[in-house]
């Protein structure tokens, strides 16, 4: 991939903070660590995406200039480039292996950060064509400002091309030279591939979900393995209880018939006995 910046575009290049990207190799992917790392990178995502609107809406207008196209390339490259970070990372996370007890819960904050994930590469994805898109118009206005060139881009049918040249052309898109314009599609054609790597992230997450889903379907079983454990425990609780009582009921019926017994048996011998002792 090209670098963004001044020697790319001209203008005042945009560095975003590196250190935002949570990069978490094999040996360090522990569940409190994986978490807050692709919780952080979905938060810098969906913030990013706010800001690549915001320059987008510039292009084309007033407000546009060479510093605000190379802050969209860079922004919209770094948030790509941490978008396939966060992939990694969501990967490692549904992988680790973790106590029985804890099954669960990383099912359900590896659904919960799956979802806030794919809807932040998805408002992502719009920006990034939003942003090709109003280029593309951009660069097909500025071209036709200068019949005599020729671009390498075959998108703007000819019979197209009066139209753009009666439009309204910003200040930029007057003052421009072949190599300006020449710079920019290939900017265009660096942020078409950033869109296809896109592409590729989704698949990768339809991938993901697909090999969980036997994972996901043990721990299901595991939890209604679990609940029949207990009712099952809970029956034999209650048969045992049951036994204890007939048995505590049938000691006491020995008891009483023992005493009863004992008793008619004094009251047999004891007249003979006095009758033996007179």
């Amino acid at each position: 991939m090209a670098a963004y910046g001044r020697g790319s575009f001209g203008g005042i290049g945009f560095t975003p903070d590196q250190t935002a990207i949570n990069k978490v190799t094999e040996g360090e992917s522990d569940f409190d660590t994986l978490s807050k790392a692709i919780a952080h990178s979905i938060q810098k995502i969906t913030h990013n995406v706010s800001q690549i609107q915001k320059l987008i809406s510039r292009i084309g207008t007033k407000k546009d200039s060479q510093e605000t196209r190379d802050k969209v390339h860079q922004l919209t490259h770094y948030t790509n480039q941490l978008a396939k970070e966060t992939t990694a990372n969501l990967k490692l996370f549904t992988g680790l292996k973790v106590p029985s007890s804890d099954e669960l819960k990383l099912k359900i904050q590896r659904d919960r950060y799956k979802e806030k994930f794919s809807n932040a590469v998805k408002s992502f994805q719009a920006a990034q064509r939003t942003a090709a898109r109003k280029e593309r118009a951009s660069v097909a206005r500025a071209r036709a400002h200068s019949p005599s060139f020729k671009s390498p881009f075959e998108d703007v049918p000819k019979d197209k091309i009066p139209s753009i040249k009666r439009q309204r052309l910003s200040k930029m898109e007057k003052n421009v030279d072949l190599e300006t314009i020449l710079e920019r599609e290939n900017a265009i054609k660096e942020l078409e591939h950033d869109i296809t790597e896109i592409n590729e992230i989704f698949k990768e997450l339809g991938a993901l979900v697909h090999e969980q889903g036997e994972v996901i379907n043990t721990i299901d079983e595991n939890v209604d393995t679990a609940v029949i454990h207990i009712h099952e425990a809970k029956q034999d609780l209650a048969r045992a209880v049951s036994i204890q009582k007939k048995v505590r009921s049938k000691k006491c019926l020995c008891l009483v018939v023992l005493i009863v017994g004992v008793g008619i048996i004094i009251a047999i011998l004891l007249p003979v006995l006095l009758t033996i002792n007179k």
